[in-house]
């Protein structure tokens, strides 16, 4: 029997920043919503930490497995490519639907409950990009992206914050390091 061999960890990540860039969005996008989220909380913070963290939770194999499926649905809803009533329920971003979010948080769950609570409140604020998403002043289905890019969001905020504690923990301060790997 001839084994199936699993994809290999830098293909899934390629697929995954090519599917967001696909859709319009850029880290950078990302990186502006973690500065708003944790720039009163820690003093010296720059958008390079930022644009780090959300890059290194994008290495995650759970944000990139999230972004893959949900990606790809709104696509297939976009070409009307998907079965009745699934088609109308995603184009619409029908409010009961919640599988959205629940892809969203399954991948976020990784960096405790800072980033559940994060995730929460952009979900509800819809910050940045994550409003234009949300409005459909994109165009396209995005019933899915706006749900990652705010988990990606949450991700990287919660994984700066508990970074940070550790820097301040050996008496470092934010401002002496460029990046916080």
């Amino acid at each position: 029997m001839d084994k199936k061999q699993p994809v290999k960890s830098a293909e899934v990540s390629k697929a995954a920043r090519e599917a967001l860039e696909r859709r319009g969005v850029t880290l950078m996008d990302i990186a502006e919503i973690v500065y708003e989220m944790q720039y009163t909380y820690n003093e010296g913070l720059t958008m390079e930490h930022c644009l780090d963290s959300v890059d290194q939770v994008l290495c995650k194999r759970e944000m990139q497995y999230a972004l893959l499926v949900g990606i790809e649905l709104d696509e297939l809803a976009e070409k009307k490519m998907l079965s009745q009533p699934l088609q109308q329920i995603i184009e619409t971003d029908e409010g009961l639907f919640g599988i959205d979010e629940t892809i969203a948080l399954g991948a976020v769950l990784t960096y405790g409950s800072i980033g559940v609570t994060t995730y929460g409140h952009l979900d509800k604020h819809k910050v940045g990009i994550i409003n234009q998403l949300d409005t459909k002043t994109a165009n396209g289905v995005h019933t899915f992206l706006d749900d990652l890019v705010g988990a990606i969001a949450a991700a990287a905020s919660s994984r700066l914050a508990h970074r940070i504690r550790d820097m301040e923990e050996k008496g470092m301060k934010l401002s002496d390091e460029k990046t916080i790997c």
